[in-house]
């Protein structure tokens, strides 16, 4: 199968484009599940994407327990052995260099740590598994194109998360990485999943 994923350059374009409507069209789109999904935190290689997050963080008056910046995880700007958990929501799949990222996730997670990949995947069976492939396919990109002008960026969409389908691929990439007790959580029927993997205390 085609790897969809686009150049780092591509795709800082893409998400600088759709900020503006980024967070309406994710909770449109997902019917606001993407709010039970995950919780915003914290660093974005795409500035309007911060300057967004921050303005929303000051209107919540979090600003002193939430830190937001500009960086990298292909070059984390944190020293090793940091943070307790890393995580990644809706990222993974569009990096090229998937496994140092999450060799960066990892260097900066502390010994016994865990590392959160949140992603969008495919649901495998029921009638979600008919339906939301010509929903995520077919409508998606129309409304998310529409509305956030920028068609290309939500046909691009469906076509990263179809090369990487499933929790299973993710997680044979963080076995890979050295991740140990790697395991995943199905979200809302499969349309998204959270795998989870323990840094090696050893």
């Amino acid at each position: 199968m085609k790897n969809y994923v686009l150049h780092p350059g591509s795709i800082r374009k893409l998400f600088d484009t759709i900020a503006p409507r980024y967070d309406f069209l994710n909770h449109l789109l997902s019917l606001k599940r993407d709010l039970y999904w995950r919780k915003v935190l914290g660093l974005d290689f795409s500035e309007p994407m911060v300057r967004r997050a921050r303005r929303k963080v000051r209107k919540e008056g979090l600003m002193q327990a939430v830190a937001l910046s500009l960086g990298d995880v292909l070059s984390l700007p944190f020293r090793n052995n940091t943070f307790s958990a890393s995580m990644m929501a809706f990222g993974l799949r569009n990096i090229l260099q998937k496994e140092q990222a999450l060799s960066e996730m990892i260097r900066v997670t502390e010994k016994g740590g865990k590392v959160i990949i949140l992603e969008f995947t495919l649901p495998r069976k029921g009638l979600m598994r008919s339906l939301y492939p010509f929903y995520f396919m077919k409508i998606l990109p129309w409304v998310g194109g529409f509305i956030s002008g920028d068609k290309g960026a939500y046909t691009y969409l469906p076509k990263s998360v179809f090369h990487f389908q499933y929790s299973e691929d993710y997680e044979v990439l963080m076995r890979k990485s050295g991740l140990e007790k790697v395991i995943s959580r199905p979200l809302t029927h499969g349309i998204a999943s959270l795998m989870v993997g323990i840094k090696n205390d050893r």
